[in-house]
């Protein structure tokens, strides 16, 4: 599941599914293919995880400017 799927994954899947794959890796007992197959795809989580958190941020950094910007307009004007 890469790409396009990734985009549609909403942050807790992607972060739930990054839990269990890093809890398979930790277990050990997968074959060399298997690890690197597990490692890819939490490397693939963990960028969807960022996109949302960097989109998150940039969101309340929004709101808070504008706050900021609301807050000087009055004090201006008074």
């Amino acid at each position: 599941m890469t790409g396009k799927v990734d985009e549609a994954l909403g942050y807790e899947q992607a972060r739930d599914e990054l839990i269990e794959v890093v809890r398979r890796l930790e277990a050990g007992g997968t074959t060399l293919e298997e690890s690197l197959a597990l490692w890819e795809r939490g490397e693939e989580l963990a960028k969807v995880c960022r996109r949302w958190l960097e989109g998150a941020r940039a969101r309340l950094d929004a709101a808070l400017a504008e706050e900021a910007e609301d807050a000087e307009a009055e004090g201006s004007a008074g």
